[in-house]
This record gives structure tokens, sequence and C-alpha cells, in this order.
């Protein structure tokens, strides 16, 4: 696949020298600080060292103290209290946050995780009737709520009270309910807009303990539950986000709560973790649950106390993941051959997929590899009781919420984000929504969107990667959207030795810059079996690339993890 190569602009030479001067660092460390808003040393002192404390205010946000005065009688009147969550790392990790905080201070509480397969996404119908049945009269929901107005009035009517946790993006009309927390709502002023689900619910706990006079130390046990959300729901790592992600990783490293260390341990690390690993080694685990069997199975396995019970609920979730990638596995290559053989799809600026014997529990995973591996915006679609349901994946600058939101009356339900999205929508509805994505989308994106990007940050030798250049960029992290691991250019390299291949997909290089042949760096290709040949020839070429540790036989080294490689 072609890739644009998108070299960043450098900083303004008297802030960089300003930089270079005030921080004792060289030219290239400067620029990589500036292309993360650091311009002063008392920016670098905030970027380096995040303190819990510089953490927003949580009652600048709109509705809290509607919610901590609701919390608050409900607790003091002994009502019972459900926490109510949606079924993906997000939802999950936020209902043993808030559960586990009101558990400490009311006994009298319940979580709810709805079905994926007979419920949907979101707070539904079935969870406001059980609520009833139980003698509910407050539900706290986390990750969902912001569009369900049908569903808060049909609580209000059997005298259910909501406060409403969300980060996604509202509707028209905000829901009735007690309070609505949502940074993403136009009459929120809240300083900080890209908080995940669970980091609502960690200022929903923050505001109680401030208001109640509980210490926020009580509150650092729930950072390695922000941290997971933070990372799986892949949203900025900057402001607030960085601050909890720093203290988090700091939690899962140090003291991760029971049901964190038996997923450690099953998939056997033995380093530190960091964002790159939760997103692949915890929150794939943590999904599993509520796609292939429940969702309340991982909420179980987050709140235990015991490292017996986390232990026994892990293994049933890492079960969970083991078939959850055996049918990722069958989906993708039926998906593949679908567009493979129809030309009229591969010629396309979009994808849209739909199958009945799909798993709608897993055709995310799938959106997501498609869209990685033909670069346009996707949609998968799966049967659920009669419809389709699905989700939505993006390339780099296209709002594909945006796109869907122009279809809406061909939709029965569709939520989400610019970049990802869920929708539910009549079969027989399929074929026109297709056409017409097809046509909003190719009337929207342009023809440089449909072509990957790599975004590097700098142009270096191998020379300027010295162990201090390394040790003060790895305390840059955490790494993430908003602060990716940085990604360089060294141009006119050569191999010292011969190129090899790893497990047949996987390029192994030794590589060196022909002026300075003293540096060499060891350096991984994955899937580049394609580009063998060409680093084969003896001739120079680029690479664009990150650095980062490789972990083996109990030894750290550092590697390069290729991007591209281009001819010079």
């Amino acid at each position: 696949m072609q890739k644009r190569w998108v070299i960043k602009e450098k900083g303004e030479p008297g802030l960089v020298k300003q930089l270079m001067d005030g921080l004792n660092i060289n030219e290239k460390l400067a620029q990589l600080l500036l292309q993360r808003d650091v311009k002063s040393f008392e920016d670098a002192k905030s970027f380096f060292r995040p303190e819990l404390e510089d953490l927003h205010d949580p009652f600048l946000m709109k509705d809290m103290g509607k919610a901590i005065e609701r919390l608050e009688l409900a607790i003091q009147n002994g009502e019972r209290i459900m926490v109510y969550g949606d079924y993906d790392v997000d939802g999950t990790t936020a209902v043993a946050l808030m559960y586990s905080f009101i558990k400490e201070l009311h006994e009298n509480v319940d979580y709810y995780i709805p079905d994926r397969y007979l419920e949907g996404y979101g707070i539904s119908f079935a969870g406001i009737d059980y609520a009833k049945e139980t003698g509910v009269t407050l539900i706290v929901a986390l990750d969902c709520g912001i569009k369900s107005n049908d569903k808060i009035d049909y609580a209000n009517e059997r005298g259910i009270d909501f406060i409403i946790c969300d980060h996604h993006l509202p509707g028209e009309t905000i829901p009735e309910a007690v309070a609505v927390l949502d940074p993403k709502r136009t009459d929120c002023t809240y300083p900080f807009k890209e908080l995940c689900g669970c980091g609502i619910g960690f200022k929903l706990a923050q505001a109680y303990s401030q208001k109640n006079n509980i210490p926020f130390e009580n509150l650092h046990k729930y950072l390695d539950l922000a941290v997971i959300s933070i990372a799986s729901d892949v949203v900025p790592i900057v402001d607030e986000n960085r601050i909890l992600a720093y203290y988090g990783l700091e939690q899962v490293n140090t003291k991760p709560r029971p049901g964190v260390k038996s997923l450690l341990e099953f998939h056997k690390v033995k380093h530190a973790m960091n964002i790159s690993n939760l997103v692949f080694v915890v929150g794939p685990r943590i999904n599993a649950a509520g796609r292939i069997s429940s969702g309340k199975k991982a909420v179980e396995m987050l709140i235990s106390e015991s490292m017996e019970l986390a232990a026994v609920t892990g293994k049933l979730i890492n079960e969970d993941n083991d078939k959850r990638k055996g049918i990722d596995k069958t989906i993708t290559a039926e998906a593949l051959e679908m567009i493979g053989s129809d030309e009229a799809l591969i010629n396309k600026k979009t994808t849209v997929l739909f199958h009945e014997s799909w798993h709608k529990g897993v055709v995310g995973i799938v959106a997501s590899r498609l869209t990685d591996t033909y670069y346009r915006p996707t949609i998968l679609l799966a049967e659920s009781n009669g419809k389709a349901t699905g989700s939505a994946r993006s390339v780099q600058d296209f709002d594909v919420y945006h796109a869907i939101e122009q279809c809406s009356e061909l939709l029965e339900q569709f939520g989400g984000h610019k970049y990802a999205a869920g929708l539910t929508i009549k079969k027989e509805n399929i074929e026109a929504f297709s056409n017409k994505f097809e046509k909003i989308v190719s009337g929207l994106i342009t023809e440089e969107m449909l072509i990957k990007p790599i975004d590097i940050d700098l142009e270096v030798d191998f020379a300027e990667l010295t162990d201090k250049f390394y040790r003060i960029m790895k305390q840059m992290s955490p790494f993430g959207p908003g602060n990716m691991n940085p990604v360089f250019v060294t141009r006119g390299v050569k191999n010292k030795w011969p190129a090899r291949l790893m497990k047949e997909d996987h390029l192994r290089l030794e590589l060196i810059q022909p002026g300075n042949p003293n540096f060499i760096f060891s350096a991984i290709g994955f899937n580049m079996k394609n580009l063998f040949d060409m680093v084969s020839t003896g001739q120079p070429f680029d690479v664009c690339y990150s650095i980062e540790e490789n972990h083996y036989n109990g030894k750290t080294t550092l590697q390069l993890n290729l991007k591209d490689i281009r001819i010079n």
C-alpha cells in the first residue's frame, strides 16, 4: 500500500533556542517538545512531571453539582443505586470504578451491563425494568445515555432517576435526567473535552470526595482502571488524560488491582506496562468478555478483592479472548474475499459489508483491520434480532460520524465519534444505505485522505540517537493520541548484514549509515516481507521508524520499529 510521508514543520527558531538553553538539550529534542506544545521551562516541568493536583475542578462540569446532590441524597436515605455501563472496556472499567467507589460508602448498590445481543448498546428498557423490579431509585449510567431520551423518559415514569456520565456527541435534545455529565455538551464549559467514560466517572468520584472531605488519596486505587480505559478508548493523552494515564500506569506497574494483575499474569508480562501494552494485552481481554459472553464477567473480575476470585474470572475471560481471535480470523478472511472478488467494491471509496453469519461482537475489530488494509471509511454489519448492527471506522481527518448522520433516515439507531461509530439498520435498507454512504463520502473525502499518512516528527542521523537522547525521549511518555511515540526518518541507510525474514512475514535488518558506520541499529519491519528484495539490492534506502525497547530472554535492547521503507 502506498503511504504518505508527512514530516512536521520545524518550530520557530527563537523558541527552539529558548528550550535548548533552558533545558540544556539539543535541537532535535527541543523540536520534539515544541511539537507537543512545550514552549518553556514551566511547560516542560508540567509535561515531564504531571501532578494530580493539576486535575481540573470537577465542579466546572455542567450538572456536576446536581449529580452530587442526588448521589448524596440516595446514600443518605439508603436508596438502592444501580451503576449501569456499556459492555466495552470503557464501560466496564467505568462501572467497576463507580461501583467500588459507592460500595465503600453505601451497601445498597448493584451494577448492570446490558447483553450485547439481546439489548444492544447503551441504556435498555430491559435494564430499566430490572432496576424497577429490584427496587432501584437511582441509576448512574457511564459511557452511555447521552442520546437515550426515550429510555430516560421511560425511567422517569417509573420513579427512577438517572445521572448520565457520557463522552459521546449529544443529539439535538439533552435527556431529561437529574444530571447529564458530558463535556461535549454545547452548554458545558468544562476546560477539557476529551475525557473517556471512565474518566467522567472518575471526575464524579473526585467531586463527591471533594464535597464530602474524603482524601484524594482514596481515589488513587482507581487510577489503573482509568488508564486502561484511556488507552483502550483511544482518547488524546493530553491535559487531564495525560495526568490520569501517567499515574494510572504507575498504579498498574506497582499496585494493580487483583483483576488487572490476573490478566497480566495470564499474558506472562515480565516488564513495565505502557499504553501500547494496555491496548494490545489488557484491553482486548476485557473487551472479549462483552464480545463473546457477558461484560458482567469483566466487571466481576475488576472489582474482585482477592487474587483467587480474580484468577477464576480472568481465566474465563482469557478463554473468551481465544475464541474471539478465532472468530476474528474467520470474519477477516471472509471480508477480504468479498472485497477481492468484486471489482466494483475494490474501486469504491468506502467499504460496507454485511453477512448474516458474522459475529456481532467482533465486526468492529475486523472493520478496523479492513480500514487499515484498504484505507477508506469502512462499515461491517452482522445480523442481530432481525436487523443489521455493526461498526464504522474511519481514516485520518475524515469524520465518519458526520457522514453516517447524513444517512440517518435509513437507520434505526447510530452514535459515536469522528473516527468510530456504531449503527443499527433494517436489512432491507442496507443496499440503499451503502449507496448513499458511498455518495456522501465521495463528495467529502479527498484523494489525499485515501492515502495512509505516516506522521514523521524529525529527520535524524543514527549518530544523533544517543543514550541521552533516548533517555529524555522516553520521559515524554505516556505515548498515545496527541503525544505519539516520535517517528523519525533516516536517509541513505544500508544493511550491515544481509536482510532476514522472521516467521516468513517480518523483515529483520541491521542498519548503518555509510557516512558513520559505527552506529548500527537493529530494525524490525512487521509484515514487510514484500520489501525484502528492495532492501537486498545493496542500494541505499530511507527508513521511517519509531524507537522501542525489545524485551527478550531477560534482556532489554533498543530496536527500530519500521513504518515504511523507500529507495533513496
